[in-house]
């Protein structure tokens, strides 16, 4: 197994001194040196064959013992070595101080193909910014975030990519609804690939201890290493930078509301400055669509991180990056310029995206009234957002709008519960719709296509993730295999795999891992 190593992180950057390996405060350090914890027996449950090939690996290099060893923790790859991420951040809109990768090791950056990688191993033991937990992760959690990186990837998603799955043969102890019930679990390790895991929280964390000279060694370092198309000098380059990432940003979002998804925990931390989705948690996609759902039940009273207010939520904490940055600009101006522009700029994106769903290749004014009135309707009663979308492609310009209703009516968790008023507001919705697609030039079939490569027809729903985990937990790896298969094809029509185009089961509904989830893992 040949990996071409850069230590680009650990060479330029400060390090911290002191190499013990206990949880502490770090001052003046971009990381600390942390050697994962060797697991007693590991195993290796799945790996990307695609992922690898990404970062320069071979599929006899998957099967290869050296492989195991280096992506469980076992051993560490020759001349690398492996350091833990120093940030802060804001969680749920409260300062939680230094916080840093307190279950995550990376373990070195590698090039392939003139792009750059940073290889990270999420559960391989604690760290110095680990608090009062083990830095270690189960297997539920690990499987979550393996299945997830991948399928948001093939959905078109920006995101981290997972390269491997490996069971530690250690009992991991959590309380997976923190109620006082704690109990062992299977521990696991996932091995996370992005160009960085750089986050807004490591710009935040030496701008609050007004540690200018760190502040900006960092900045300079990102901007040299991964926005290399930044030429401007000075103080410009921040501004720059600031204006790239809220542009990736915003276009992630966009992807986020597009095909459902809610993140679940949009701290500052869980925030990438490449615009790409992170920390895999609590998340969840819509089931019935519903703006005000959270699949966290840590959110579950506020409901700040629901699917309505992700936009706003990235706009916020665009803002504390901001303040983070104001040191090195020292000008808010251009900034505040930035930020104001995010709305606007979101409300384009947003309705030009939602035309996409809808088929729709020129734009018209009354779009936004038609998309609203949609969103509103599909709220009324419960509505499968992801069978909807899909079965709305199926409407033709010759459809009366009971037909067109009979089309997507399949949709709905409880057809019969729609009272005479919202069923005439669905006809006169539709009779719009085709209304509307008459006046476009595409065909039929040219809209469907069109209206396919956007709306998804597979998703990895919650409780398709529990089924996995649970058939995992007794040792059957067929259904993880199974699903990772579905979803690189996501948007294909997969005849052979109908069953996963289906609604929520009833008995997914309020089932602990199929509706809210909690943090733990």
């Amino acid at each position: 197994m040949k990996l071409h190593i850069q230590n680009n992180f650990i060479t330029e950057l400060p390090a911290d001194p002191n190499e013990i390996n206990i949880p502490r405060q770090v001052e003046k350090a971009c990381f600390s040196y942390v050697t994962p914890k060797q697991p007693s027996n590991p195993s290796l449950i799945h790996a990307s064959a695609e992922v690898a090939n990404m970062v320069g690996l071979s599929q006899e290099d998957i099967l290869s013992v050296d492989f195991l060893n280096v992506f469980s923790g076992n051993a560490v790859y020759p001349d690398t070595r492996p350091y833990a991420l120093s940030y802060a951040g804001h969680q749920f809109g409260n300062w939680a101080g230094q916080l840093g990768d307190g279950r995550a090791i990376n373990l070195t950056e590698v090039v392939h193909n003139d792009t750059l990688f940073t290889l990270q191993l999420k559960g391989a033991g604690p760290t110095p910014y680990s608090r009062t937990a083990d830095g270690f992760a189960v297997l539920r959690s690990s499987i979550r975030e393996h299945l997830c990186a991948e399928a948001m990837h093939y959905l078109g998603v920006p995101t981290t990519r997972s390269l491997s799955l490996m069971l530690s043969g250690d009992p991991v102890l959590r309380d997976i609804l923190y109620n006082g019930n704690p109990a062992y679990e299977k521990g696991a390790i996932v091995c996370r690939v992005a160009p960085s895991f750089i986050r807004f929280g490591n710009f935040e964390l030496f701008a609050s201890r007004n540690d200018l000279v760190t502040l900006k060694l960092l900045a300079d370092y990102t901007i040299k290493h991964h926005f290399p198309e930044i030429k401007s000098e000075d103080k410009q380059k921040y501004v720059d930078f600031f204006q790239t990432v809220s542009q990736t940003t915003l276009d992630m979002i966009i992807h986020w509301q597009r095909v459902g998804f809610v993140h679940g925990v949009m701290n500052t931390d869980n925030m990438s400055i490449h615009g790409i989705t992170i920390d895999y948690g609590p998340y969840g996609w819509l089931e019935d669509y519903d703006s005000g759902w959270t699949p966290n039940t840590t959110d579950r009273q506020h409901k700040r991180y629901r699917f309505g207010n992700q936009p706003n939520i990235a706009l916020w904490n665009l803002y504390q990056l901001a303040n983070a940055m104001f040191p090195l600009v020292n000008d808010a101006k251009p900034l505040e310029e930035i930020l104001n522009d995010f709305g606007t700029n979101y409300k384009v994106g947003y309705l030009n995206m939602m035309r996409n769903k809808l088929g729709f290749k020129t734009t018209k004014e009354e779009d936004a009234v038609l998309i609203e009135s949609l969103t509103e309707l599909l709220q009324l009663a419960e509505t499968d957002m992801t069978i909807f979308f899909r079965n709305l492609a199926t409407i033709l310009k010759t459809d009366s709008a009971q037909i067109a209703f009979d089309k997507i009516k399949e949709s709905f968790y409880n057809e019969k519960g729609l009272d005479e008023s919202a069923l005439n507001n669905w006809q006169t919705w539709l009779g719009y719709y085709i209304d509307r697609i008459n006046g476009e030039t595409l065909s039929d079939d040219e809209r469907k296509e069109l209206m396919d490569t956007v709306n998804p027809k597979y998703v990895l729903r919650n409780y398709m993730a529990q089924l996995c985990i649970d058939a995992a937990d007794k040792g059957d790896y067929s259904l993880l295999n199974e699903l990772n298969e579905l979803l690189k094809k996501p948007y294909d029509e997969q005849p052979e795999n109908q069953k996963w185009f289906a609604k929520r089961p009833d008995w997914a509904r309020d089932k602990v891992g199929c509706s809210m989830l909690s943090c733990s893992s």
